[in-house]
């Protein structure tokens, strides 16, 4: 034999073993996640963090159809369904369960205490009980704060700035929801600072949204400083028509409000926040432990003010304001 046929045979069987070995190898496993929320699948402020998520397992390598499968929950603002949607979850063997917000988490915390958790956002997460800390949650739990009780305070200022001869607000939340209590607490001590009177309501059902308004007026309010509340999520074009409608300016928790036609909003930017929702999905499906990852905290705020709810209302934007508004929709 030849020197030249031994070594094309010798490459021939190298290649015929890189090939079994190739072809042995396992096709990546099918991620499935879950989604659960306490909104409706059409809601302006769910599908877009859902749309955000998705793009940001797509950057990651994961495709649906192909990857990845995504099983969205939705409880239509029927907040006494997400535990039996949690549990359906569960039950279809989900690798990764991501939450819609602080609502949606709690029960998904109380399906399960090995399926690994991600909060897209919460307001709270230690004083809701989901995580031990921030740098350290244990157990299966972690994902992304908003550190929305500690902004509470900046909200307040921005009205004063923007509202002339601003001597009092009511303050619209759910007592019950995660992280609602602690923002209050900072929008009282900046009030006070301020020399603003506070009133406050509580929002838990459809009739209140509607009657809150007559409450407010009967205070004298000047302005509505709205707090994270599902109710007021799943009854959002109601809620703007009667803010219009009441000519009363409002400083919501969620910049969606304001895209839809509120009058500004001043906090983290939720999309980005599902967007890196992804990179824990992605590591928890690489091995990592949830209860070893620490929640992520935004590092950025926005201030969104929408040009034609002042109009709507007779209310002019400060230039000063204006200056500082990172979007503004004209």
């Amino acid at each position: 034999m030849t020197r030249n046929n031994r070594i094309i045979i010798l490459t021939t069987i190298i290649l015929s073993a890189l090939s079994v070995r190739v072809g042995a190898q396992p096709s990546r496993k099918t991620a499935r996640i879950g989604f659960l929320s306490a909104g409706s699948a059409t809601s302006a402020t769910v599908a877009p963090r859902l749309a955000a998520l998705r793009q940001g397992l797509h950057e990651l390598g994961y495709n649906e159809g192909k990857n990845l499968i995504l099983e969205a929950k939705y409880a239509d603002g029927r907040l006494d369904r997400l535990k039996a949607l949690a549990d359906d979850l569960v039950r279809s063997k989900i690798d990764v369960i991501v939450t819609g917000g602080p609502t949606a988490t709690r029960p998904a915390k109380e399906a399960t205490a090995s399926i690994p958790i991600v909060m897209g956002f919460d307001n709270d997460p230690v004083g809701a009980g989901f995580v031990a800390s921030l740098s350290q949650p244990g157990k299966n739990v972690t994902g992304l704060s908003t550190l929305h009780p500690e902004i509470s305070g900046k909200q307040v200022e921005f009205l004063k700035q923007t509202v002339a001869h601003l001597g009092s607000i009511a303050v619209l939340g759910n007592w019950s929801q995660p992280g609602n209590a602690q923002a209050l607490k900072e929008i009282k001590a900046a009030a006070e600072s301020l020399k603003i009177h506070l009133e406050h309501f509580e929002v838990k059902t459809s009739e209140e949204v509607e009657t809150v308004f007559g409450d407010a007026r009967k205070t004298r309010a000047d302005a509505l400083l709205v707090l994270a509340n599902p109710r007021i999520i799943v009854e959002q074009k109601r809620f703007l028509e009667l803010a219009a409608k009441n000519r009363l300016p409002a400083m919501y928790s969620q910049p969606e409000f304001v895209d839809a036609g509120g009058l500004m909003s001043y906090t983290a930017n939720f999309n980005e926040l599902f967007r890196r929702a992804a990179t824990y999905v992605d590591k928890i499906l690489k091995g990592a432990k949830p209860g070893e990852l620490p929640v992520e905290q935004p590092t950025r705020f926005e201030l969104v003010i929408n040009l034609k709810a002042a109009k709507q209302i007779g209310l002019t934007i400060p230039p000063n304001v204006l200056a500082r508004a990172d979007k503004v929709i004209k």
